[in-house]
């Protein structure tokens, strides 16, 4: 026995050594682009960047000694239970962006390591490198918002998915979709519905996929996942429905929408929001890439489906098309972030596609195909890169402004315990430490006659645009100017009489 042992062993090390490399193969290429990754966000972004609008509502949910922010129906506890770790220590905002952007590079490596079993190494690699490299990806990765953890969640989900589709002993593909789907609709149920949507047709409907245990790691994990936004939705909305309701009172309404070119206007660098979208479509050869890609990843799946015979292979551009549709067709404005899990997703064919033309049949054209596809991939990179400066100085600009504001507010007296209210109250409130409240729009959540209650006690300001009436409980107020803003330009600040006493 012992003699046989020592002949088998030298046959076996090759074999042994090769699966080893293989493994570290693939850490390495996936490990260099979510390094490459964090490291962008924080040379292009920078930690600097403050804290804008909706972060300003997430983070203040967990944060210490910070009054929560209203929490409209629409949102969901992803993004605060994700921040919480960190806000729970420090309230450094430098810090907070640190934090993110290698947690965000750390999440895109185990997103694409999922795929593993399922891509080479090099689609895999070039997969990441597309996604990453979107300017939308780059200035969200670090910020405490919810659609870019959405897309690593979907992109882990499918992978997830297929594996366990394809090989029933892969019990950990089984937890994984579980996992992946229950964080997916903690940060957005919605989105994790739509995500899901063509797994669930497909556990249904296509034999080899029609296993009871991959419909119930769905339908669990988007149970998991939503429980606490349900239970919400009854303590303080009064049910599921009467929570979507008002959901799709914030968001205009869902319905026939058709906002791809609302979409459109946002790719150049903004706006941020685009609501309602009527300027104009500037830099359209910015969005070329965007027409390109749903042509790109069409043809992944034939690559892949054709020459390969892989199972699933249009999954996850099914998915990214899925989880699409309601910002492409359903409601009436736009974001440049909405679509990031699309993309994530669309980035497996697309890369596909980009290696099948890098590998022609013929040897001697490879060189020139490689190099034909580098080119592109580094053209695109660089566009981005364009788009982002600029998107990173708009965004610096705005969140710069809120810290000015609190500043010039606490030369003022209005110091906590404190209550702001008015255009921009929200994100200037977390910088100044202060509550804050409105008496109408989506975040309605107070009267008129209790601010002035409150006025007698604390200090109180009300923040008021160009243009715009002040409120008649307010007009005898002390008034001051907001100066040396970069983007608000022309806003003024009425302070109450309790802020001068102090």
């Amino acid at each position: 026995m012992s003699t046989t042992g020592e002949v088998a062993a030298p046959h076996l090390l090759p074999r042994l050594r090769a699966t080893t490399a293989g493994k570290w193969q693939s850490v390495w290429w996936l490990a260099v682009v979510a390094a490459a990754f964090t490291g962008a966000q924080l040379i292009f972004v920078g930690p600097g960047l403050g804290l804008g609008w909706d972060e300003s509502v997430y983070a203040s949910q967990v944060a210490p000694h910070i009054p929560a922010a209203y929490f409209s129906a629409p949102r969901a506890r992803g993004v605060p239970v994700l921040v919480a770790p960190l806000a729970l220590l420090t309230s450094s905002e430098a810090a907070l962006r640190v934090y993110l952007a290698v947690l965000s590079g750390a999440g895109l490596f185990l997103a694409l390591w999922v795929w593993r079993r399922l891509r080479p190494v090099p689609v895999l690699a070039l997969a990441g490198v597309l996604f990453a490299g979107l300017w939308i990806t780059q200035l969200y990765g670090l910020q405490a918002m919810p659609n870019f953890w959405t897309a690593l969640c979907g992109l882990a989900a499918a992978g997830c998915f297929l594996r366990a589709a394809t090989d029933r002993d892969d019990r950990r593909a089984v937890v994984g979709l579980v996992l992946s789907l229950a964080a997916a609709a903690l940060f957005r149920p919605s989105d994790a519905a739509w995500l899901a949507l063509p797994m669930v047709l497909g556990a249904l409907f296509v034999r080899r996929w029609r296993r009871p245990v991959l419909l119930a790691a769905v339908v669990g994990g988007l149970a998991l996942g939503g429980a606490q936004w349900i239970v919400e939705a009854y303590v303080s909305y009064g049910g599921v429905a009467a929570r979507l309701n008002r959901s799709s009172q914030i968001e205009g309404g869902l319905g026939w929408h058709v906002a791809i070119y609302d979409q459109l206007r946002t790719l150049a660098g903004g706006p941020s929001l685009c609501r309602p979208c009527t300027g104009p479509w500037r830099h359209p050869e910015a969005s070329l890439w965007w027409f390109a890609m749903p042509l790109a990843a069409a043809a992944g799946v034939y690559v892949s489906t054709r020459l390969r015979r892989r199972v699933g292979a249009a999954l996850p551009a099914l998915c990214g098309l899925s989880v699409a549709v309601p910002y492409l067709l359903l409601i009436g404005y736009a974001a440049p972030r909405f679509l990031l899990p699309a993309y994530a997703l669309l980035s497996i064919p697309v890369a596909e596609f980009l290696v099948a033309v890098a590998r022609p049949a013929r040897p001697r054209l490879r060189p020139y195909a490689t190099a034909a596809v580098a080119l592109v991939v580094v053209a695109q990179l660089v566009s981005q890169n364009l788009i982002l400066n600029h998107a990173a100085r708009v965004a610096s600009n705005g969140t710069r402004d809120y810290a000015r504001m609190a500043a010039d507010l606490r030369a003022y007296g209005v110091r906590p315990p404190c209550l702001l209210t008015g255009n921009l109250a929200i994100p200037v409130a977390y910088q100044a430490r202060c509550s804050s409240v409105d008496v109408s729009g989506h975040n309605q959540n107070t009267t008129r006659a209790d601010i002035v209650a409150t006025a007698r006690t604390e200090a109180v300001a009300v923040f008021v645009p160009p243009n715009t009436h002040v409120p008649s409980y307010a007009q005898h107020w002390a008034s001051h100017p907001l100066t040396g803003l970069h983007s608000h330009h022309g806003y003024r600040v009425y302070v109450s009489p309790s802020a001068q006493a102090r």
